[in-house]
């Protein structure tokens, strides 16, 4: 199970106080019922700034007003399983307080245009969560879509048809792997956070590695210069790396965050100037 926790992917504190749950029939599959961007299933590197769009979208539109992301746990088409609420807590997803203590709520990265379809490591990263709820979280072992019990067309047709099948998981891997960098990877490891500009400012080890390699390939990070503080001025220097190489043949979201991709392109991208 490949868990991306609260703290990893950059979420928010929620807003209130969880109501909390012991056990529950099972689960709710879900569907976020919206278009999704397509780009998505090829850049792994843009999910966790998805599920933090969605946690500011539930706290803050007006209809929601949610104290978090409604969702239990978000699931990626590249199989990663983004803790939401998490176990133990009640969702806001299923349709009521009722409802919602019944059955966790996961939800998977698609929608109705863009990202359509759920690809392999999508389901295995359903069932995944599945069994983690049942394992960890006390959960009965229903499996059901959005709409039953409540009027709506979640989780989508494709995937209803899926959870009425049992939620099999599936064989083999995805048609929709994170792409790979053109040349072999060098470089440390990439450090499994993502590093953004956040407040509390983040800080340490990797941040200063990042403002090192920057500034051999001739960047300037700002008159602090390696100071291991990802600030500002490291921010856009980001994005401008990430915009330079999307001009040089390897596209980057622009979003001035390190994610794996643009860690590994920051080793692994001839210096073009």
């Amino acid at each position: 199970m490949k868990l991306v926790s609260r703290s990893e992917w950059g979420a928010a504190a929620p807003t209130g106080p969880y109501t909390r749950i012991t056990a529950t029939r099972g689960v709710k599959i879900h569907w976020e019922g919206s278009p999704v961007p397509a780009g998505l299933a090829a850049d792994h590197s843009r999910c966790a700034g998805h599920v933090r769009d969605l946690q500011h979208a539930h706290q803050t539109d007006p209809k929601e007003n949610w104290i978090d992301v409604a969702y239990s746990f978000v699931i990626c088409q590249h199989g990663f399983v983004f803790e939401g609420r998490g176990l133990g807590r009640q969702n806001a997803a299923n349709g009521g307080p009722t409802l919602n203590a019944r059955h966790y709520a996961v939800c998977a990265m698609v929608g109705t245009s863009g990202s359509t379809s759920a690809s392999t490591d999508m389901l295995h990263g359903l069932v995944d969560a599945i069994e983690y709820c049942r394992a960890k979280g006390g959960a009965g072992p229903e499996v059901l879509g959005h709409r039953d019990g409540y009027s709506t067309t979640c989780p989508g047709d494709e995937l209803y048809a899926w959870v009425q099948r049992g939620a099999p998981r599936p064989s083999g891997g995805s048609g929709n792997p994170s792409p790979q960098p053109p040349t072999p990877a060098q470089g440390p490891a990439f450090p499994g956070r993502i590093l953004r500009l956040a407040d509390p400012m983040l800080h340490g080890p990797d941040v200063q590695t990042v403002q090192h390699r920057l500034i051999e390939r001739t960047w300037s990070v700002g008159p602090d210069g390696a100071d291991g503080w990802y600030g500002r001025n490291t921010r856009d220097t980001v994005a401008a790396f990430q915009r330079d190489s999307t001009a040089n043949g390897w596209p980057l979201e622009d979003d001035g965050e390190v994610g794996e991709l643009t860690w590994r392109a920051l080793f692994n991208r001839p210096i073009s100037r």
